[in-house]
């Protein structure tokens, strides 16, 4: 994660860029008029991400590591997928069955669970994998293909959630930020009734420009609840987040969930932190060639857009669908708990040693990515205590 950036210093966009942004501007601009001249900022955000054959995560394009647009922690160390394979070696030895991994990125992650669970002997039946990107599902398929055979041979890949009940973990490493969101306004839209007004989007010649309008019932009763929770009142022209779609993902999610764990990765807050009123222009950012900015309305298609979690209300939609909240804690606290240093003590000679103490600071100082990504576990039928959250703090409670 990296602090926005102004626009004018974001690299520019290459030929093949600009003509597959034009084709998704078009996409979203006959929308727009198709509408009547404004949409949610949620169903924006849905075609620029997912608009078949044409969203940024249904188009090709390098999007995960150095030649991509952002950096997930696999991708910088196998320490924190041989932390997650520990925590996984622990419900498995309990439960049995398989992991399901929900977004697998480049397969990096897979492919380190998989080789340091072999190498602790305990071993998924199968590793599924369910992937909305066709070029992501072609890279972790080249990953994963250059595993010995006892390995690759366990990886399947799934195009929806299975039917049958899975035992054993499910796996979802920054998929809950990049789900559509809606955008609200407090105070706005002219109108003195209304407390809340939602944000979207309209057109300015071909420019999209964001207008605020009455908020869809979904919408105003989930900002009425929780203005109603916080602590301190929201000042006007306070911006914010509300996913709407937590709830119908967990929910799904939970319902293939038989026994076992659901371990969650992401940056967010609780729900009194994510609401701060001095959090007065929300957690919205795209992430374009390594450069973190906070304007959705350019390079559509071909940019990532993201919201920060409100983990108060993953919590509250795994209740709501019969799950444990198991666990709760910052990156660092769970990646210490898992042995991290240990791995880092493994390390053969100086320069190794140099570089994975470099590449355990990126996970775990608050300054990168410790504080700012949280880890969340949601159970089923698993009383045991998990190895991860020994070191909960009190201060990230729900």
């Amino acid at each position: 994660m990296t602090s926005s950036v102004p626009r004018s210093i974001l690299p520019p966009l290459s030929a093949d860029e600009q003509h597959h942004s034009a084709a998704v501007a078009a996409r979203l601009q006959a929308e727009i008029a198709g509408a009547g001249g404004w949409v949610s900022f949620e169903r924006f955000m849905d075609l620029a991400l997912y608009a078949p054959g044409l969203g940024y995560y249904s188009a090709g394009s390098a999007k995960i590591g150095a030649g991509g647009d952002f950096v997930t922690a696999p991708e910088i160390s196998d320490l924190f997928s041989r932390c997650v394979a520990r925590q996984c070696a622990q419900v498995l030895s309990l439960t049995g069955g398989e992991i399901l991994e929900l977004g697998a990125g480049t397969g990096r992650m897979a492919a380190a669970v998989l080789e340091s669970l072999a190498a602790a002997g305990v071993l998924p039946e199968r590793y599924s994998i369910l992937e909305v990107s066709a070029d992501l599902a072609e890279r972790q398929r080249e990953r994963l293909g250059s595993l010995p055979s006892p390995l690759r041979e366990r990886v399947v890949w799934l195009d929806r959630l299975p039917e049958r009940p899975v035992r054993g973990v499910v796996l979802a490493n920054e998929v809950l930020d990049a789900l559509p969101c809606q955008r609200f306004v407090v105070g706005g839209g002219g109108d003195p009734g209304t407390v809340v007004h939602e944000l979207g989007v309209s057109l300015q010649g071909d420019s999209f420009v964001e207008r605020a309008a009455l908020p869809d019932p979904a919408l105003a009763g989930a900002c009425e609840s929780l203005l109603k929770e916080l602590p301190q009142p929201l000042p006007p022209g306070y911006t914010s987040e509300v996913c709407l779609r937590l709830e119908p993902w967990i929910a799904g999610v939970g319902a293939c969930l038989e026994r076992g764990l659901l371990l969650l990765f992401d940056y967010g807050l609780p729900r009194s932190h994510y609401y701060h009123p001095q959090r007065v222009t929300g957690t919205l950012r795209c992430h374009f060639k390594q450069f973190a900015h906070d304007d959705p309305y350019i390079n559509v298609g071909v940019q990532d857009i993201t919201a920060w979690v409100d983990f108060t209300r993953v919590a509250e939609a795994g209740v709501a669908a019969g799950l444990d909240v198991a666990g709760f804690c910052t990156q660092a606290a769970f990646l210490l708990a898992t042995g991290i240093e240990s791995f880092v003590a493994e390390a053969v000679g100086p320069v190794e040693g140099a570089r994975r103490a470099g590449e355990a600071r990126r996970l775990l100082m608050p300054g990168e990515m410790g504080e700012a990504f949280k880890a969340m576990a949601l159970t089923r039928d698993y009383g045991a205590a998990l190895a991860g959250f020994a070191l909960q703090d009190l201060r990230h409670s729900l």
